[in-house]
């Protein structure tokens, strides 16, 4: 399981371990990730994603999801979101029309 956020594209980088003594070894700096139901009402969707504490606030700031995700760089975005941002783009509506 990969450790990147669905929103933003965080991911773990890497840096340096410094010591006291100024030793440095390799380490991995992760995102903060965690896993949350978020609904949209505009196309009758609930996911559960895994996103970063900072992501989260992105959304609050927005006001809602969609907001956000309409907000987002599409090269950000994993591709089950795209396809979703699409949609949005396009009006996607609850019911979706067969005819």
């Amino acid at each position: 399981m990969s450790r990147i956020c669905e929103l933003t594209g965080k991911r773990p980088r890497t840096g340096n371990l410094v010591s006291h003594a100024n030793n440095k070894s390799k380490r991995l700096f992760s995102p903060n990730l965690k896993y949350r139901k978020v609904v949209i009402p505009e196309l009758g969707v609930v996911l559960r994603l895994r996103l970063s504490t900072r992501a989260m606030r992105t959304i609050d700031k927005h006001g809602s999801f969609a907001k956000a995700l309409r907000a987002a760089k599409p090269a950000d975005l994993s591709p089950r979101l795209r396809t979703l941002r699409d949609r949005l783009a396009r009006g996607g509506t609850k019911a979706q029309s067969g005819t």
